[in-house]
């Protein structure tokens, strides 16, 4: 049975630096939802939630780490990394089309209600935090 939407909630996953980490995290976000009655929010959450994985473990060479965090009726998304350097600013979307790379950022912009980032350190490592919000509405 879900538990109660407005009671908040936090996960947080260390991964490795390997391309299979982003399956891992899509995984474990889609479960962690559904356990909590929000399956509503999965499909636009999963999407979310790989490119910012995708691009910790494609552009760092360090460990990772994917955050989520339900409260007041908003998912926040959130993926460490161990590099210092602010994400490149995202392009438009539609200048991106059939762009080989480059899109990540520009999905987050366009799917949740509001994104940034911020300079973070976590077990003695320096890096950055991504997140963007989705909200439940």
């Amino acid at each position: 049975m879900p538990e109660d939407e407005t009671a908040p909630w936090e996960y947080t996953l260390y991964i490795p630096n390997d391309p299979r980490a982003v399956t891992v995290c899509r995984r474990t976000l889609r479960l962690v939802l559904a356990l909590h009655g929000l399956i509503r929010l999965v499909d636009t959450a999963e999407l979310l939630a790989a490119e910012l994985v995708s691009n910790a473990v494609r552009h760092t060479k360090g460990p990772a780490a994917l955050r989520l965090r339900w409260s007041a009726g908003v998912l926040r998304i959130g993926a460490w990394d161990a590099d210092p350097e602010p994400p490149e600013a995202p392009g438009q979307l539609a200048e991106l089309i059939g762009a080989e790379e480059g899109r990540g950022l520009a999905l987050v912009r366009a799917c949740a209600d509001l994104w940034g980032w911020q300079p973070l350190t976590r077990n003695g490592n320096r890096g950055k935090y991504v997140w963007c919000d989705l909200a439940a509405a």
